[in-house]
């Protein structure tokens, strides 16, 4: 079952989950920071990562045996060549990671993962499916921001999570929480709409936005006189809702403070994506330019892109752009337009990592402290499903590139860790327990554990050890 919030229901939640932190630690949430926070980028598609795509050809041929053979190896990527896929990042070579090696067989794995490889547990398209926050929202809870947490995406419009929806408001790949979806959005003009209408030239957006502060109020001053008529658990919910709404409010006039910066950051994107006329390429260009946008200003310190999901209709891919390429079909060895699956692949990777060069070159031309706000940035970009077509979860390649002040070993290597059932082998469970660890979060463990690794005898829990500082 696919969950289309209106565009109503989206305003509420998506405000709502903002607030929750404020709700659940006041004194954190506005807390003021001496130094500018962390930000997070995950960006995950879907159609399965090849593990041997990553491999740099200037490997020696011992490399390029232990690799083949999954044994440990780490390399210092300084002087090697970067396969051709990846030579939109040449530039950023020195902050650049190639992580192998990682399984996620506790996950839902596939055609279709939804939440899963965020979550590091089994998930489908029902809310009871959902057992905890997914990785980015704990990250955004340790850097607060007005918004808290943005997900866009490039939905399927046949088989898979949220569907049908390309242009609107859907169910995302992130969760809030347990059995708490996240929403997405499909269209960068609605992103842009929704996340900036605060400073929007547009005179309707303005007085819409006025019109939500003045409901909010009414509701919140409701709620709280209907509070104080009630006892025992009935108080107690009437009053959580109207503190909800309170923190809401206080969300807005900190959104109001920051008006001036979030005016100079307002993405501007080209026609194609304003008339929603648009490819899959100039989506998920409109998509970069909202993501940039909103960690900029400062609405968001954590981002999630689904750049493509297996069920997406590819258009304006380099070379075919006449074709309607079906994910799908490619995952099962089709041509279109003359060219090999493989190809397009290839070609759908390159593009991707085009959108990458394009977020860390902005980033990097931003001033912060002392150097730009890459310094402090970590962008992940893996397969939401694992290894292949019909992955088996055995393997999530990581391309991670990570600012000079990320709190984590990266930077300048490829490193494949131990095959999956030998000594010191790690999971999406290791490695978001890392990201969580390295960022604030002492937890002994996040995500679910692999039962098939049982039988190897193998301490599962904690963070990864190659990657803390």
């Amino acid at each position: 079952m696919t969950i289309r919030p209106s565009r109503r229901d989206f305003l509420r939640t998506s405000l709502l989950g903002s607030a929750s932190l404020a709700l659940l630690d006041p004194a954190r949430a506005l807390a003021v920071r001496e130094e500018p926070p962390m930000r997070f980028i995950f960006l995950h598609r879907g159609n399965g990562l090849w593990p041997k795509v990553m491999v740099p050809p200037s490997f020696s041929e011992e490399q390029r045996a232990a690799d083949r053979l999954r044994r440990p190896l780490e390399v210092d990527l300084d002087g090697h060549e970067l396969p051709a896929w990846l030579q939109p990042l040449a530039a950023h070579q020195g902050e650049l990671t190639l992580l192998q090696g990682i399984s996620g067989k506790m996950c839902t794995t596939g055609h279709h993962s939804w939440c899963s490889a965020l979550g590091a547990f089994k998930a489908n398209e029902r809310l009871s499916s959902i057992r905890w926050a997914t990785v980015d929202f704990e990250l955004a809870r340790l850097f607060p921001s007005p918004a808290e947490h943005i997900e866009l995406a490039c939905f399927p419009l046949g088989g898979g999570n949220a569907r049908g929806s390309l242009d609107g408001i859907a169910t995302g790949f992130s969760a809030r929480g347990p059995q708490q979806p996240n929403y997405a959005f499909g269209s960068p003009k609605v992103a842009l709409e929704e996340l900036f209408k605060s400073v929007s030239e547009d005179a309707d957006a303005r007085t819409r936005y006025a019109l939500e502060r003045r409901l909010l109020a009414f509701l919140g001053e409701g709620e709280g006189a209907r509070a104080s008529l009630l006892e025992g658990l009935e108080r107690a919910k009437v009053q959580g809702y109207a503190d909800s709404i309170e923190a809401i409010r206080e969300r807005n006039r900190r959104i109001d403070g920051m008006a001036e910066r979030i005016a100079r950051h307002v993405p501007v994107l080209d026609a194609s994506a304003l008339s929603g006329e648009m490819t899959t390429i100039e989506r998920q260009q409109g998509h970069v330019e909202v993501l940039l946008g909103a960690l900029v200003s400062g609405l968001t310190n954590v981002v999630a892109f689904t750049v493509d999901e297996l069920g997406h209709d590819y258009t304006g891919i380099r070379g075919i752009e006449g074709e309607k390429v079906n994910m799908h079909d490619v995952g099962h060895g089709k041509s279109f337009g003359g060219v090999t699956a493989e190809e397009i692949r290839e070609r759908a990777r390159t593009h991707h990592m085009e959108l990458v060069d394009r977020i860390v070159t902005r980033l990097k031309a931003v001033p912060e402290g002392e150097g730009s706000m890459f310094d402090r940035t970590l962008l992940l970009y893996f397969p939401d499903g694992g290894e292949t077509h019909h992955s088996h979860g055995t393997e999530y390649p990581f391309v991670v590139l990570a600012g000079s002040k990320c709190r984590l070993n990266l930077g300048r290597r490829y490193l494949r860790l131990p095959d999956y059932g030998q000594p010191g082998h790690a999971t999406l469970g290791n490695l978001h327990t890392t990201l969580l660890n390295a960022h604030g979060n002492a937890i002994e463990h996040y995500g679910a554990l692999d039962t098939g690794l049982d039988r190897f005898g193998l301490d599962q829990k904690g963070p990864i050890p190659a990657l803390l500082s």
